[in-house]
């Protein structure tokens, strides 16, 4: 489709009408390359780096002190996968954290919006990375775990024992995710670095204490928190197998402690203006 532009040489008839094109509108961004910058933009800053290589340095020294300072009798896959495992449940949220409020702490949101002003596509990158990295994390940990199990069966001369069902597995790899999934929730809500690790830390070490405490004294509140309190069904996954109303309290507490967040922070950054 062409448009004509009408010069004033043109209406007296003196000059021809030169017909001049539209701009021709380029394609959108395909997902996949954002998803590929924003994954490059997780490793790009210091930061970034050595909280991604933290993942392994913390999984092999957690195995490499299970074997020195463990009973090298009693060891098996399940007590590397659980040492193995808690620094993971640390360092796993971080990262959910960072890949949010990072825009704003470098300053690189207004970049960012402009070249893909669809902000809900780049927020989807972002999440989508952050379970993805979450998952292959888990992956690179067992195999870390496994090695231990391995190196351990070799120094003793017995046979290795795999003691963890994929099923349980499971269930500790959706631990850790919905770990990093309040993270990257707490990071759109707060969209600072120190304000959402902080709020982190609060929901999962100074909250528990507190229920503990109300559960002490009130038995309505013991019978109770597990519709409440997220910490408490979610540490289950990483140790046992949950009952069908466990499930439901499971689902309950992530819609409050991590949908409606995540969904607030959301209509907050799609909202407020990019400075």
């Amino acid at each position: 489709m062409t448009t004509a532009t009408m010069t004033p040489a043109a209406l007296d008839g003196s000059a021809p009408v030169s017909p001049r094109r539209e701009r021709a509108v380029p394609d959108p961004i395909p997902f996949t390359r954002i998803l590929g910058v924003e994954l490059r933009k997780m490793f790009d800053t210091r930061a970034g780096f050595w909280l991604m290589a933290s993942i392994v340095i913390a999984s092999v020294i957690a195995t490499a002190l299970t074997i020195i300072l463990g009973n090298r009798d009693d060891l098996t896959f399940d007590t590397f996968a659980a040492s193995v495992g808690s620094p993971m449940s640390i360092v796993l949220p971080m990262i959910g954290v960072l890949a949010v409020t990072s825009e704003w702490s470098q300053r690189t949101a207004l970049t960012t919006f402009t070249l893909v002003p669809s902000r809900g596509r780049v927020i989807g990158a972002k999440l989508v990375n952050v379970l993805v990295i979450g998952a292959v994390s888990m992956l690179l940990a067992l195999g870390v775990g496994a090695v231990g199990n391995l190196l351990t069966s070799a120094i003793t001369g017995s046979d290795p024992v795999w003691d963890i069902p994929a099923w349980t597995f499971a269930q500790i790899v959706l631990a850790n995710e919905l770990g990093m999934l309040l993270g990257f929730a707490l990071g759109l809500l707060f969209r600072n670095s120190p304000a959402a690790i902080v709020g982190y830390f609060v929901v999962n070490l100074v909250l528990p204490g507190l229920s503990g405490a109300l559960a002490s004294s009130q038995e309505w509140w013991m019978d109770n928190a597990g519709w409440f309190d997220l910490n408490q069904t979610r540490f289950l996954l990483f140790d046992s197998s949950l009952t069908n109303q466990e499930w439901v309290q499971l689902g309950l507490t992530s819609m409050l402690w991590i949908v409606l967040p995540l969904a607030v922070g959301l209509r907050l950054v799609m909202c407020s203006e990019v400075k």
